[in-house]
């Protein structure tokens, strides 16, 4: 078997990140869809879209496990 060129090395690498790149967003797309799917079983009509999206966007920055924590502290609203 001859030895790879360089050129030949660097388009192997190439076509191998394209692949792992595209197995990452395939694997990012199901995560995504699976979450947007828990969406549907969960009455956010309560909320304003806006409201809605800060919520998400707070929950993101802070992180999960911090949200819950701080929500968790709150009273309970009836």
């Amino acid at each position: 078997m001859p030895k790879m060129t360089e050129r030949d090395r660097l388009a192997k690498l190439e076509a191998s990140q394209r692949r792992m790149g595209d197995e990452v967003e395939k694997a990012r797309r199901a995560v995504r869809d699976r979450y947007a799917a828990m969406v549907n079983e969960v009455p956010v009509e309560q909320f304003t879209e806006r409201d809605f999206r800060e919520l998400l966007r707070e929950t993101l920055r802070v992180g999960g496990a911090a949200a819950l924590d701080a929500l968790k502290g709150l009273p309970t609203v009836r």
